[in-house]
């Protein structure tokens, strides 16, 4: 019985090179798999830090935007003049419910009914009882209303006032209620005495004058010519 043939060293050669072959193969696998794995990783690093840059920018346009709308209504609210009066008798001291604002200069128009000039003040923003009182006794009178009052009667003004808020110049205009009283005497005729002003609504320039009157010909309705 003879021995199987051996290998023939050109067979030894060959399996070699395969086997090389196959570690090289998976040598460059592994190398892909790290390239892959390397380049997964840095997309997410990037879209990571895309999404925080965003994030950052999101929050700061929120925060300006909150300060720009904060801002606004401070500037709106700056803007707004409400005025208060103390005193009483024959005259109204007027000043801004906010101390920020400071009046500069005001005008006091009337109703048309009263065919009366506007009163000016600068620098010392009032309300004289005298400046209208002869032509509210007069329309009193043809409107045949009490000689004496049961309780605050009211005539609407247009007061426009030109004040300052931290150095810039605004304008209001509105419509205010002076509330007054009226008490008759034997010998001496009326008197009217001033108690304070409210805030009925704020107006624009145009039209301003007409809803001055209609709130007049809503507190004193002319009457009927029938009736005079």
């Amino acid at each position: 019985m003879t021995d199987s043939p051996t290998d023939s060293p050109q067979d030894s050669k060959t399996e070699a090179k395969a086997k090389a072959e196959a570690r090289a193969d998976e040598a460059a696998a592994i190398r892909r798999r790290w390239i892959t794995l390397g380049e997964v990783l840095t997309v997410i690093a990037v879209t990571i830090s895309g999404l925080t840059l965003w994030n950052n920018w999101s929050q700061r346009s929120e925060t300006e935007a909150s300060k720009s709308a904060d801002a606004r209504r401070a500037s709106t609210r700056a803007a707004m003049l409400v005025l208060t009066a103390s005193g009483s008798g024959d005259d109204l001291v007027l000043k801004p419910a906010s101390a920020d604002q400071s009046v500069q200069s005001q005008r006091v128009t009337f109703p048309s009914a009263l065919a009366l000039s506007p009163a000016e003040t600068t620098g010392e923003p009032r309300i004289e009882a005298a400046w209208f009182e002869r032509a509210l006794k007069k329309a009193r009178k043809e409107a045949r209303l009490p000689d004496d009052s049961r309780g605050d009667e009211r005539l609407p003004v247009l007061v426009t006032t030109r004040f300052l808020v931290d150095g810039a110049s605004h304008e209001d205009l509105a419509v205010y209620d002076i509330g007054y009283s009226i008490s008759g005497h034997w010998l001496g005729g009326h008197s009217i005495t001033l108690r304070g002003v409210s805030l009925v609504s704020h107006v624009r320039e145009h039209g301003a004058q007409a809803a001055l009157d209609a709130r007049w010909n809503k507190l004193l309705p002319a009457k009927p010519a029938s009736d005079k």
